[in-house]
């Protein structure tokens, strides 16, 4: 369930996600951004890609609980973290700038998306929460990108109180995001207007950039599944169990 849609246009593309449950990551789902990110990493008509997702509400409610409930043994574990790992990894090597466009909450996963992009525009309804501590695993595979953006320091702050709400003028002191507007409409209209502008830079150029803004990086192919790893043996513990069936309710 979910779907993954891209539209094309003026060597723009824009890449959007959605779930019925708040915009959340089943391994199918992730698996599909995945796929896509790593396609149009190859689309010579593409130079720019925006990263948003469907809908008023939430930007992105992280992993599925439905699915983390129903993990039954250490490899299924491990292999749904992974989804995110290789997601957050398509978005690093992609040749291409990303441009996240954040319209509302984002936990866990969604955090680490909204970290993952070069460039991040945001809603003031866009506050962040890892909330993973508080369910008996942790931020482990999106950690690295985090923390890239906002450092150890305020990555702790916010692992370390995982039932709290920090505001988007947080999220856009620490570094998170570039941009924070008041209104949905007016993030699209500037949202807009950069993309434009970004496309009509050389593309050559844009490309060393960001390689030079993701250097010291290479080690996250191993590093992200050995973190995957971590939350796929946790997620089988009694604690996580109890936890995600009272979030549940």
């Amino acid at each position: 369930m979910g779907t993954i849609e891209t539209i094309i246009s003026e060597k723009i593309a824009t890449l959007q996600f959605f779930h019925p449950s708040s915009n959340s990551f089943p391994s199918t789902l992730l698996q599909k951004l995945t796929h896509e990110i790593n396609s149009l990493s190859k689309n010579d008509n593409v130079s720019i890609i925006i990263l948003k997702s469907q809908g008023t509400g939430a930007f992105c409610a992280g992993a599925s609980f439905d699915e983390l409930l129903s993990v039954s043994n250490y490899e299924e574990g491990s292999l749904f973290f992974c989804g995110f790992a290789n997601v957050i990894n398509a978005m690093r090597k992609c040749p291409k700038l990303i441009i996240g466009r954040v319209h509302g909450k984002a936990v866990g996963g969604g955090v680490g998306l909204a970290a993952a992009c070069d460039y991040t525009f945001a809603s003031m309804k866009s506050e962040i929460k890892l909330s993973e501590i508080a369910i008996g695993i942790g931020p482990f595979v999106i950690e690295p990108a985090v923390s890239r953006k906002i450092g150890k320091t305020a990555m702790s702050e916010m692992t370390l109180n995982p039932t709290t709400w920090k505001t988007s003028k947080w999220a856009h002191e620490k570094g998170l995001f570039s941009e924070i507007f008041e209104s949905i409409d007016e993030l699209d209209v500037r949202v807009e207007e950069y993309t434009k502008e970004l496309s009509s830079y050389n593309e050559e150029a844009l490309y060393e950039m960001k390689k030079v803004l993701w250097e010291g990086t290479d080690n996250w192919d191993t590093l992200l599944y050995e973190r995957a790893s971590i939350s796929g043996k946790l997620v089988l513990s009694d604690f996580t169990k109890k936890a995600l069936e009272k979030f549940k309710k």
